[in-house]
């Protein structure tokens, strides 16, 4: 039995040896923020909106590094949370509205003002490429437009995209979202939250004086996929709003009784 018990603490500890190995290894790297380690696989990211379907789908792909992400783009009101540099892929004819007046609407929205914008149209002629670029657009496309011809697009200027979208900040009074570092500040003091209210932060500073329901706040940050409990947008909620007090915000956050919640702007 007494030998049985050496073998059992000899073993032990030298599993606690390469466990503290580990965590020193580890931390000799220095700490990082609960959203960098969230958002640490190295991966880019560049979100595509398409304001039509696209021959080919829009399922997620992937190159080394890069990921490409499709949306459909029906209304900028409805975009979920983009996350990366943004492409927008604008179709010249629209059955409601016009591709010159989407492209507006998207150079005017906070949330896609830096966006690359490539109209897509029917025929090659001078006259249209001049209003496209007039009214916002940064290049062209002869249709029509498949999924291959679109990835062929943005991945042949992947890095000049990203690097240009890539260090962007919010700024709203007082509080800044720093999209590049995941970090948020009051009047220059970092505010210690998590990765889901950090998104959450973000979506809310994109959309200022607006309220949303809990199943738009999931939706728009992608948790439908497993499904998540509209409650725990409320612990979310919660989170942040100790946060933002404990910082010296105030509420900014305020619940409107039988529809969701709504960011003040400070």
């Amino acid at each position: 039995m007494e030998t049985i018990w050496l073998q059992a603490t000899d073993l032990w500890l030298r599993e606690k040896f390469v466990i503290s190995l580990r965590i020193v290894t580890y931390a000799s790297h220095g700490p990082a923020t609960p959203c960098q380690n969230a958002w640490g696989n190295g991966m880019r990211k560049i979100d595509i909106l398409v304001t039509s379907e696209i021959e080919g789908g829009l399922a997620p792909f992937e190159h080394d590094d890069l990921q490409l992400v499709f949306h459909q783009l029906n209304r900028l009101s409805e975009l979920p949370l983009l996350e990366g540099s943004t492409w927008a892929f604008v179709d010249w004819m629209l059955p409601e509205t016009s591709g010159l007046e989407i492209c507006r609407q998207i150079r005017c929205a906070p949330q896609t003002t830096h966006a690359h914008i490539t109209i897509i149209l029917d025929e090659d002629d001078n006259e249209l490429r001049r209003r496209a670029l007039r009214a916002g657009a940064d290049d062209y496309l002869v249709g029509p437009a498949n999924r291959n011809k679109l990835l062929d697009r943005v991945m042949s200027v992947s890095s000049n995209i990203y690097d240009a979208g890539a260090i962007r900040s919010i700024t709203l009074g007082d509080l800044t979202v720093d999209l590049a570092a995941f970090r948020c500040s009051w009047r220059g003091v970092a505010i210690p939250i998590m990765p889901n209210e950090f998104r959450l932060m973000r979506f809310f500073a994109e959309h200022p004086g607006r309220v949303f329901t809990r199943t738009q706040l999931i939706a728009a940050l992608g948790k439908q996929d497993p499904p998540v409990d509209e409650r725990t947008v409320d612990v979310w909620i919660g989170r942040l709003r100790r946060a933002l007090r404990a910082a010296g915000a105030g509420d900014l956050l305020r619940t409107v009784r039988s529809l969701g919640y709504v960011f003040d702007r400070p």
